[in-house]
């Protein structure tokens, strides 16, 4: 009996769903998706490209713009087959070994989006806070180090959580809200007790998005008051001017995760819709928005993109 127990599970399947009720358009569906992935994967590219090209752009700000375009690459690169393949080829079953390697690379990148962001809200804070440092606070190595640092912080939290979902035997509806798998999503499918599961999510959840959340908050917070306390209104203006960038690849990113997070955990009796449309806010917006954002604001970018397309 136990190895027929063995056999169901690994052979089950979790389905993924598309957008309910809208089959008849998949097709056309599919066709935006794969432009935003296109233009994702592009801009992050051109961003890399430039960044490495360009000796006048290795500077502390712009690294971190490349660390943030990786990251961007590679949440675009974790959902793209399982989102492509249901809108193009209706196909939504995905083995559970399958679905808890996504859990990983979605959640781990994820938190490496949310550090890459709280490292450029210190980079901002010191370069308006402490400009005369900025140089000496901010070396090549530290960056590296700091960069290095955050990326195994995402990596090492996250590494248990696939081996976490695989002890458990999965008797439930093993149909998924999302077109990917979430790790909040995939748990509520075990037939066991999954107390372990939510108490150490919502804390890493706490620990790292909530906290890098919080400092990022505090960081704009004393940036503000550096620029009232020493400066006039328009060089306070064009101090916060170079923050506009990083502002909203910071809401792009926190506002559709902090949402989906409490849907799943909270909400319930919640729009079945509003979760699906907001889960692919959450992972396909800010990879695509993010390279737009920078290219638009920062004028170095700009001009050194036109002069390569120009060429």
């Amino acid at each position: 009996m136990s190895a027929l127990n063995d056999t169901k599970f690994n052979s089950a399947v979790f389905l993924l769903t598309g957008i309910p009720g809208q089959e008849d358009v998949y097709l056309w569906i599919s066709i935006l998706f794969c432009l935003m992935y296109l233009i994702s994967i592009v801009g992050n590219s051109v961003i890399l490209f430039i960044i490495k090209t360009d000796p006048n752009l290795h500077e502390p700000m712009y690294i971190f713009l490349s660390m943030l375009a990786i990251t961007d690459l590679g949440l675009s690169l974790s959902t793209m087959p399982t989102i492509l393949g249901i809108y193009l080829f209706n196909s939504k079953e995905i083995s559970l070994d399958s679905c808890f390697a996504q859990v990983f690379f979605i959640h781990s990148l994820s938190l490496t989006e949310s550090s890459m962001l709280l490292l450029m809200a210190f980079d901002r804070f010191v370069a308006i806070c402490n400009p005369l440092r900025y140089a000496s606070i901010l070396t090549p190595p530290r960056i590296a180090k700091l960069g290095l640092v955050f990326v195994l912080r995402g990596v090492v939290l996250v590494f248990p959580v696939p081996f976490l979902l695989k002890r458990f035997q999965y008797c439930r509806a093993n149909i998924l809200s999302h077109s990917y798998c979430l790790h909040q999503e995939v748990m509520k499918m075990a037939c066991s007790d999954i107390t372990v599961n939510s108490i150490y999510g919502l804390s890493v959840k706490l620990l790292t998005v909530g906290l890098d959340f919080f400092l990022i908050f505090l960081s704009y917070v004393m940036i503000i008051k550096t620029v009232q306390s020493v400066a006039s209104p328009m060089e306070s203006l064009r101090a916060l001017n170079t923050c506009i960038s990083h502002l909203c690849a910071v809401l792009l990113f926190f506002t559709p995760e902090i949402g989906l997070s409490v849907i799943h955990r909270f909400g319930n009796s919640s729009s079945h819709l509003l979760q699906i449309l907001l889960g692919y806010v959450y992972l396909l917006v800010p990879p695509l928005m993010n390279p737009i954002v920078y290219s638009v604001k920062s004028k170095h970018i700009r001009a050194r993109i036109i002069r390569v397309f120009v060429k």
